[in-house]
């Protein structure tokens, strides 16, 4: 384990003795992080043991971040998410941004994301080659942020309903794995329309990325509606990565103010 994973296990020592009673349970958690707490929604499924002392023999069930939507917050994603989990046997970990309107990426980038994850990978245990991300509108443009930084870290990335910040685009060509992604988009989408969304696709095509595009005949922006679908089909093609090598996390320098 490298230094942070171990400041994150000695900040964690306290929380991994607690009892399993949150099992097939979405609860509210709390995280501390830079100078205050974060809120996150947790599910664990039942017979999800604690992490194995033999980092070498872990295997584990998969765990999938969910990003929200503005002016949301992570549970409105975790109540969609929470009985394919269930089903699926599948951690999922719902963080609330810093500002409910959008994704910062200084508040809300790589740093606070592998903060939450190596917590979770020290309480439970979570196959640290099936890490995933799912974004949905504000947060499928964090996602996608997030997976073109993080290519060794996650294993694939889905979106609903989201494109490429333009800020990120210039990180592209250094990401030193490319990634699987998958965009769901409605073809009546008001906030991001298809041409927006084929750019996308075409940018991270052009690039080499392995991009799967759904488009969906007369659907809108709004998600929450055709969930149950949609995440059976979001599954499905995260289901069938994997990292070939133990998770690598990049660090960087602040990328600007903002996002």
């Amino acid at each position: 384990m490298n230094a942070i994973r171990h400041a994150v296990l000695a900040c964690a020592a306290v929380l991994v003795a607690a009892p399993p009673a949150a099992a097939q349970k979405v609860v509210k958690e709390t995280l501390d992080y830079g100078i205050g707490r974060r809120t996150y929604y947790l599910f664990v499924p039942e017979r999800v043991r604690p992490p194995a002392q033999d980092t070498a023999a872990e295997t584990g069930v998969p765990l999938i971040v969910l990003l929200h939507g503005s002016g949301r917050d992570g549970k409105s994603l975790m109540d969609k998410w929470a009985p394919l989990a269930k089903k699926e046997r599948i951690v999922l970990a719902a963080p609330d941004s810093l500002n409910r309107q959008g994704w910062s990426m200084r508040d809300d980038g790589p740093d606070f994301l592998h903060t939450l994850v190596e917590l979770l990978r020290v309480q439970h245990d979570v196959d640290p080659r099936r890490m995933y991300l799912f974004g949905h509108s504000a947060g499928a443009v964090h996602g996608l942020s997030m997976a073109v930084l993080e290519s060794e870290y996650f294993a694939a990335a889905a979106v609903h309903a989201g494109a490429l910040n333009p800020n990120i685009v210039p990180q592209i060509d250094r990401a030193p794995r490319k990634v699987p992604i998958g965009i769901w988009i409605g073809t009546n989408d008001n906030l991001f329309p298809l041409s927006a969304v084929r750019a996308t696709r075409d940018t991270l095509d052009s690039r080499g990325f392995p991009v799967l595009l759904t488009e969906i005949a007369g659907h809108t922006h709004w998600y929450y509606g055709r969930a149950p679908d949609i995440n059976k089909k979001v599954w499905e093609f995260l289901r069938s990565a994997r990292l070939d090598d133990e998770p690598r996390f990049q660090q960087y320098q602040l990328l600007g103010p903002d996002r």
